[in-house]
C-alpha cells in the first residue's frame, strides 16, 4: 500500500453525517477474517480501525505480518469490540495488546 486511505477498517460504528443513527448497534457478526502482508504507508495517523458492534463483537480478527507506517512513524490503531488473534509480525499495534 501507498498512502491509502483507511487502510485495515472494521467499521460498525459507521453513521452518515451522524444523523438518525445515535448509538446504534450492528446485529451483523463479523468473524474469521485475516488480514495477511500487508505493508506499505497510510494516508493518516490512524492505520487500523477494528471498530465492532458492541452487541456482536468481532471474534477471530488475525492480522498476521501487518507493518503501517504514516509519516516515518508506525501508525496508531482504534478498536473496540474485538477479540484479535495476532501471528506473525505485527507492528506496532498497540490496542491488540
Amino acid at each position: 500500500m501507498v498512502n491509502a486511505i483507511n487502510p485495515i477498517i472494521i467499521d460498525q460504528n459507521y453513521c452518515p453525517k451522524n444523523q438518525n443513527c445515535p448509538n446504534q448497534s450492528s446485529g451483523v457478526k463479523i468473524s474469521n477474517v485475516t488480514y495477511k502482508d500487508i505493508h506499505g504507508t497510510s494516508a493518516t495517523e490512524t492505520g487500523v480501525n477494528l471498530e465492532c458492534s458492541k452487541s456482536e463483537p468481532c471474534t477471530g480478527i488475525t492480522l498476521d505480518k501487518v507493518v503501517l507506517n504514516y509519516k516515518n512513524k508506525a501508525v496508531t490503531a482504534v478498536c473496540g469490540n474485538t477479540v484479535q488473534n495476532m501471528d506473525g509480525v505485527i507492528n506496532p499495534l498497540r490496542c491488540l495488546s
